[in-house]
């Protein structure tokens, strides 16, 4: 095995590019930041696909600006001149008697190998670190993982393994289900994974060498040393995209990339964001609500994707985590409450409260039903059988509630029961839980990536309408995606729908909207915000989670008229969860 460098600099023992083999004889590549004396101290270990020797500021201009423009606390105490996308700043935890252990997914940045994003392979490899890192002279023999995003979803992969070493981990804003956490939500392909390919995952291959970055503290080659030929290269990948748009029923290919939760047994931090409908904040609720692990907790913040990772408060439940887990410490985490929730209101600012559980034993589970006449929503099912229609690709249609009496807290998973007919064999919608301002003028959120995200999202596609009994309830429709049931045209078939969970406090005037759409949600305000340079499109409610690709929506099956039916006998509605004070 090649030779290292290691070097003293910023306060720290660095060791560049560590060689780690793996079972199958490959070396992936891993930088270990330390205290510089001797001693044995617990690792903190990311393993991903972002190229570990590339700048945040580097790979991410428009990311870094926000963060450090809008949070200055996070450049505090910090040169940052090692941070790196998603992952922990070592300057800020390696003083704490932390080593910071960052390595390259196969075939990404400075690690040699098949690319194959989230796949099995991965997870053994990241097992193979956990347990060279706990081998270690410098490591305490407790390895702990931490990062946002791929370096959380990762995590429950690899802890399903179950690596003897693995102490403790925190999963922040991380999917699980890559089914329906990202690629088809309910069984509509949404076309992020794309962008998120092409834009990130790709410029950041392993061959690259001379045609990719380089870094900013050595001047070396980010994704080499080797440059490779475009045919080289491809040789060197899965063919991903074409596999997922490939698998649109849940299946073999699905379960070996998602967790078993029953496997997933050690202590762990699941922090979820409110705003990141369409990829985030779901796999997390899961987590905690289904891990076999009797050591759990589940945090829920708002904000960007970028940036309460590495704010003080970000930071410092970190730390109290880790330390109590990896450090033996008296961090006061023994007496944290099981879930901690950031709660936002209508102007974007945030109470913290706790609670014990999730879903919230003292939720008002609260129907509003549709009425086709006069687009309202009532507490009230409607006397009389009603319908209303809408072009399948259009824009649909909004049920409008009267104004809220009283403040109003919306928190946790919510639901709704829809009666649907279609004039073709199929029907994509689109469900947006919105609130309004007495003067009918709609709230929107900063999400984790757009800046006008709404209350909360649902999607399903009529045709995956079929529920899993054994996991559904009321609040929480399952569906099974294991076959497909077309539409009778004409015929009015029963849906339920999943919302992603809503959380928001809302003043009394108020008002509830739900709108059930044959397109992605368009915030009315009009484009928000500047757009990362990663993102492919402006943003318009959604961020890039959008539905849109013609090859899965073609308008010859999704664009004929839909039809809401409303009634007596099909009383069609949107289940909230309210929440009475304590």
């Amino acid at each position: 095995m090649s030779e290292f460098k290691s070097e003293i600099r910023d306060g720290m023992r660095i060791d560049w590019d560590v060689p780690i083999e793996m079972d199958d004889g490959v070396t992936l590549r891993g930088d270990v930041f330390r205290p510089i004396g001797e001693g044995e101290y617990p690792a903190i270990m990311s393993y991903g696909i972002y190229a570990k020797w590339l700048h945040y500021a580097d790979g991410y201009p428009y990311q870094w600006k926000v963060l450090t423009e809008r949070y200055p606390e996070v450049t505090s105490g910090s040169s940052c001149k090692y941070m790196n996308w998603e992952v922990v700043d070592p300057e800020r935890w390696v003083p704490d008697g932390y080593a910071c252990v960052r390595v390259d997914s196969r075939g990404a940045g400075r690690s040699p190998g098949l690319l194959d994003p989230r796949s099995p392979r991965e997870a053994r490899d990241y097992y193979e670190c956990i347990e060279w890192a706990a081998a270690q002279p410098w490591c305490s023999g407790k390895v702990g993982l931490n990062g946002i995003s791929y370096y959380a979803m990762n995590q429950w992969l690899v802890a399903c393994l179950q690596p003897p070493h693995l102490a403790a981990m925190c999963s922040w804003e991380g999917a699980a289900d890559r089914f329906r956490d990202g690629v088809r939500h309910g069984g509509i392909y949404c076309t992020f994974t794309d962008d998120w390919y092409d834009r990130t995952v790709l410029p950041r291959q392993n061959g690259l060498g001379t045609r990719g970055y380089r870094c900013r503290w050595n001047g070396d080659l980010v994704s080499g040393p080797e440059t490779l030929t475009e045919e080289e290269l491809g040789a060197n990948r899965s063919d991903h995209l074409g596999e997922l748009f490939s698998q649109s029923l849940d299946g073999d290919y699905w379960e070996v990339r998602r967790p078993d939760w029953s496997k997933v047994v050690v202590p762990f931090l699941s922090a979820g964001n409110w705003g990141g409908q369409g990829l985030f904040p779901r796999g997390n609720i899961e987590a905690f609500e289904r891990a076999a692990s009797e050591e759990k907790w589940l945090e829920m913040h708002g904000r960007e994707h970028w940036a309460e990772f590495y704010t003080d408060y970000g930071v410092g439940l970190q730390k109290k985590f880790f330390g109590h887990f990896l450090k033996g410490e008296d961090t006061g985490w023994k007496d944290q409450p099981r879930v901690q929730l950031q709660v936002p209101d209508t102007s974007g600012r945030f109470t913290e409260r706790t609670e014990d559980e999730w879903p919230i034993a003292r939720t008002k589970w609260t129907k509003f039903y549709l009425h086709s006449a006069g687009y309202a929503l009532d507490a009230d099912p409607p006397a009389y059988e009603g319908a209303v229609s809408y072009a399948g690709l259009d824009e649909g249609v909004t049920f409008l509630a009267p104004p809220l009496e009283e403040a109003t807290e919306i928190t946790g998973p919510a639901a709704a029961k829809l009666f649907v007919s279609s004039e073709t064999e199929d029907a994509d919608l689109f469900l947006v839980l919105r609130v309004f301002t007495p003067d009918l003028k709609e709230v929107t959120f900063q999400g984790a990536i757009d800046p006008n995200k709404p209350v909360a999202l649902g999607w399903l596609r009529a045709s995956h309408r079929k529920l899993d009994q054994e996991r559904t309830r009321p609040f929480y429709p399952f569906h099974a995606h294991d076959e497909k049931q077309p539409l009778a045209p004409g015929e009015v078939a029963e849906l339920d729908v999943e919302f992603w969970p809503p959380c928001v406090a809302v003043p009394p005037g108020h008002r509830i909207g739900l709108s059930v759409r044959g397109r992605d949600y368009v915030y009315p305000g009009g484009v928000g915000g500047d757009r990362p340079d990663i993102m492919v499109r402006a943003f318009t409610g959604v961020g890039p989670f959008r539905h849109d690709d013609p090859r899965d929506r073609p308008a010859d099956i999704f664009g004929g008229k839909v039809t809401l039916h409303t009634g007596p006998s099909r009383e069609a509605y949107v289940l909230l969860p309210v929440i009475p004070p304590k």
